[in-house]
């Protein structure tokens, strides 16, 4: 088939087989899964044997739920590229009974939903809260907030919805392990957007789990296109849109000098008249594959505020493609003057920068304090509200939230995170009098 598809001939191949055929092509979920919809294959490895859970992270609209009803139906009537053999006795775990029910049972892509593919629905019978194929499978329904019905009952698998928004997501899920004990292999399936809560931590760093991540746009195609173009368009980049989206997990750092909350409270969607421009520049201090990246980070002045324009950074960049990179930037937003750090190698970056544009002013700025005593300052005025990010710079913004006394989390340089500082204190700071903080 995919030799078919290469050559240009699948639809002529298409083209030979009996309707019925290509109608059950149509409906056939391994025909129309993504990877990320379909369950690690058991290929013999320790790595597809040994998992006993499978996370499937996705974004609104990725398509998690039809993920986890076409498991949990192929495991019940025992589709042998799902399982060997049936699965009896099956747990649907939402946040709630009615999520259960209006999601995982009867909702769109819900288990009543799916395509028929000639064969019997299962019969859903509320009053049970159980879900029952032909073949004497069954699965029951369950909510997370009552830990303790899950006391007893025993299965063979588990799907569990929306687990980072349970109530009581650590207690639910423990008491359900307890059950799974029927069959040679029993396993969860866990769809969830995530959120930084324990339980979702614990999984993601658990060996014995496997993880498939999906992106909203990676289901467009069974998207309304206003849902794309409104709220996608609007939320894309931003610490919500990252995480209810993207499906990234977005986590701050207790001791971080900024915190996204206030990033996206600060976050504007056009800076008003600009008195000045500035591009920041914090050069690594050599070339090459095991270079820092080089910050560069363009802001302006209106009055007492400095708004962030862009995030030009680059990452092992040669003196020639940084240098370009940041003179593009002051060119195309028109900017006053070009703030280069000079110490560790930046008297040479001054002078690249000279050698590919002389007639740009380059002001030269010297640390004389370590980083996170550069940047206190600058976080207080983000604070005081002072500081605002004219659209999402994801990865400017990461650094912020990962800096704490001894910087990031990863021991990288926060190099965007530099070129951020002296941008801001060029502003706001050189020449006036640092923000105070103020004790009530």
């Amino acid at each position: 088939m995919l030799a078919l598809s290469a050559a240009g001939r699948l639809p002529d191949f298409l083209a030979t087989l009996p309707a019925p055929l290509v109608c059950a092509l149509a409906d056939d979920w391994l025909h129309q899964a993504r990877p990320d919809q379909l369950p690690p294959a058991d290929t013999g490895t320790a790595r597809t044997e040994s998992w006993t859970t499978w996370a499937v992270i996705g974004g609104r609209g990725s398509g998690k739920t039809r993920t986890g009803a076409e498991w949990v139906d192929a495991l019940a009537r025992g589709d042998p590229a799902f399982t060997p053999e049936p699965v009896g006795r099956i747990a649907l775990v939402g946040e709630t009974h009615l999520d259960v029910r209006d999601v995982m049972v009867e909702g769109p892509s819900g288990l009543l939903n799916l395509p028929a593919r000639g064969r019997a629905r299962p019969r859903w019978s509320p009053s049970l809260r159980r879900l029952a194929w032909d073949n004497g499978a069954v699965a029951l329904a369950f909510s997370a907030e009552e830990p303790d019905a899950l006391r007893g009952p025993q299965f063979g698998a588990a799907w569990c919805d929306e687990a980072a928004k349970w109530r009581r997501p650590e207690a639910a899920f423990d008491m359900l392990q307890f059950g799974l004990r029927l069959g040679a292999r029993p396993r969860n399936l866990v769809t969830t957007t995530p959120r930084p809560v324990p339980l979702i931590r614990r999984l993601l760093a658990d060996p014995r789990t496997v993880v498939s991540r999906a992106r909203t746009h990676d289901n467009a195609r069974h998207l309304a296109p206003d849902f794309l173009e409104l709220v996608v368009g609007r939320y894309a980049g931003t610490r919500l849109g990252r995480q209810e989206l993207d499906g990234e997990l977005i986590a701050d750092r207790d001791d971080a000098l900024w915190d996204r909350a206030a990033l996206e409270a600060g976050r504007v969607a056009a800076a008003p008249e600009l008195a000045r421009i500035v591009v920041a520049v914090d050069p690594p201090a050599t070339s090459g594959a095991r270079s820092d990246a080089c910050g560069i980070v363009a802001a302006g002045r209106a009055g007492a505020r400095a708004y962030v324009l862009a995030d030009a950074s680059l990452s092992r960049a040669s003196p020639q493609a940084w240098a370009g990179a940041a003179l593009a930037l002051y060119h195309r937003l028109g900017a006053d003057a070009l703030v280069v750090e000079v110490n560790q190698g930046g008297e040479m970056a001054a002078a690249v920068l000279a050698q590919c544009d002389p007639a740009v002013p380059v002001t030269p700025v010297r640390a004389m304090r370590g980083k996170y005593l550069r940047a206190e300052p600058v976080s207080l005025l983000y604070a005081q509200g002072l500081v605002h990010h004219v659209g999402p710079f994801p990865a400017l913004e990461d650094e912020l939230c990962d800096f704490g006394p001894d910087g990031l989390s990863s021991g990288a340089s926060p190099d965007r995170l530099d070129a951020l500082v002296w941008a801001v204190t060029h502003l706001l700071l050189d020449g006036a009098r640092e923000p105070r903080i103020r004790r009530l």
